[in-house]
């Protein structure tokens, strides 16, 4: 299916999926006598129960629901759409409130009745799930337990959300809105299953067994993984997959990474992984034969899905990563077309993979611009940053014609975006890798 058309018809069913249980709820026989604030705040609270509850969709990381977005675009969605939905949530006890006073008691959670109590166990549990994600990092919360919590919160909320519905009775108030209700719920619970029990015993029968870990400058090391008893994964260059390194698939423990070996090269897949947290600082004691366990490929920054006649890759940090793919797959395919690397690091000793890039040079029609924040008092090439200053003096004016492609820290990603409108590339021709999926 073409990915416009595709994108198109999974966004409408996302809209089916989210009003359509809001509609049925609203079918006749309904409660009289109401005014508009009243049911207002229903619908809210419906909406946005309905939205938290679809949220089990798009983490569940289904390839054909992803593809044309970017599982990256979808959980920066997820992480988005879901303080609305919470802000919704909260909206409806307010509002109705707000209407009549007297109906102030129903907040009291020793007071107020069983359908009420539900209500409030259900938003405390919302509420943790915003304090902990949105402060994860400032708690110092492991990110392991910090899933699982999410998780169980997440379940939390939801039943005790459809049974505070449930109690209240005033819109479940017939045998086949109770079969509706029940059943969205019964599905979203069932999500939770398939991710956290199917899904992994399915990646049992493939597993992966670590062949090498290879280190490279700036505290990158090379994972390099090979299948046992299978042919490998196919993937587009710069896709990536979650790893999980332990004896059973299981494991809450995995994280994601973008491939740095080849696409052509399926029958032994690698990884570029640079130390940034307490797992990256592990994995260069990870002993080979260690067995290994794939999610993927995902992704939608990829060479593959937007050719052009030539490309500029700009890279930060670990964003280097799946351009080392980009162009190990192109070296592969002996593809001519023209490409300028602009790769950003903070001294000679961080830019990983230079020697194969150098090497790289002699096969692909490639140009490289070095950018050293810490360059030394001999540096030839570029200092400071990739900012609008040094994207008007290295892109020749027959870049505009190219695509480009953008990973790295998000303050270089955004410069780099305004600047590349400002010299009047298409939004179309920019591709950016928002790599943050926790």
């Amino acid at each position: 299916m073409n990915r416009t058309i595709a994108g198109f018809f999974w966004i409408s069913l996302y809209l089916l999926v989210v009003l359509v249980p809001v509609f049925l709820m609203l079918l006749p026989p309904v409660p009289s006598g109401r005014g508009f604030w009243l049911e207002f705040s229903v619908a809210l609270g419906f909406v946005g129960l309905t939205q938290i509850a679809v949220q089990f969709i798009l983490i569940a990381r289904f390839r054909r629901v992803t593809a044309p977005y970017g599982i990256d675009v979808i959980l920066q969605y997820h992480r988005q759409i879901a303080l609305l939905a919470v802000a919704a949530v909260l909206a409806h006890p307010l509002i109705i409130v707000l209407d009549n006073p007297s109906r102030l008691k129903l907040l009291n959670p020793l007071g107020g009745n069983w359908a009420s109590r539900a209500a409030w166990v259900s938003v405390l549990a919302l509420l943790a799930i915003v304090v902990s994600s949105v402060y994860r990092e400032r708690l110092k919360l492991d990110y392991e337990r910090w899933r699982l919590a999410h998780l169980a919160l997440g379940v939390t909320a939801i039943v005790f959300a459809q049974l505070h519905v449930s109690l209240a009775g005033l819109y479940t108030n017939t045998a086949w809105k109770q079969v509706v209700w029940v059943g969205t719920a019964a599905l979203m619970v069932g999500l939770v299953v398939y991710l956290r029990l199917l899904k992994p015993a399915r990646q049992a029968a493939y597993r992966w067994s670590v062949a090498e870990v290879r280190a490279e400058r700036g505290g990158t090391h090379t994972l390099a993984l090979q299948p046992v008893g299978h042919e490998g994964m196919r993937f587009l260059p710069g896709q990536f997959a979650w790893i999980k390194l332990a004896g059973s698939p299981f494991t809450l423990e995995e994280h994601p990474f973008s491939f740095s070996s080849s696409a052509e090269r399926p029958g032994r897949i690698e990884f570029g992984i640079k130390a940034l947290g307490d797992f990256t600082r592990r994995i260069g004691e990870v002993a080979p034969g260690t067995r290994a366990y794939l999610d993927g490929p995902h992704g939608a920054f990829s060479i593959d899905r937007y050719p052009a006649v030539g490309y500029v890759f700009l890279a930060g940090g670990v964003g280097v990563t799946p351009i080392i793919c980009f162009l190990r797959t192109m070296a592969d395919r002996r593809d001519p077309r023209p490409v300028l690397l602009l790769y950003a690091e903070k001294s000679p000793d961080t830019l990983a993979y230079a020697e194969e890039l150098e090497r790289l040079r002699q096969t692909l029609d490639l140009e490289i611009v070095y950018v050293l924040e810490e360059a030394p008092d001999d540096w030839a090439g570029e200092r400071g940053f990739v900012d609008a200053d040094l994207l008007q003096r290295r892109l020749p004016d027959e870049c505009v014609r190219r695509t480009y492609f953008v990973c790295g820290p998000p303050p270089m990603m955004d410069a780099v975006h305004a600047a590349l409108l400002e010299r009047g590339v298409p939004e179309a021709y920019i591709q950016m890798e928002h790599f943050n999926l926790a």
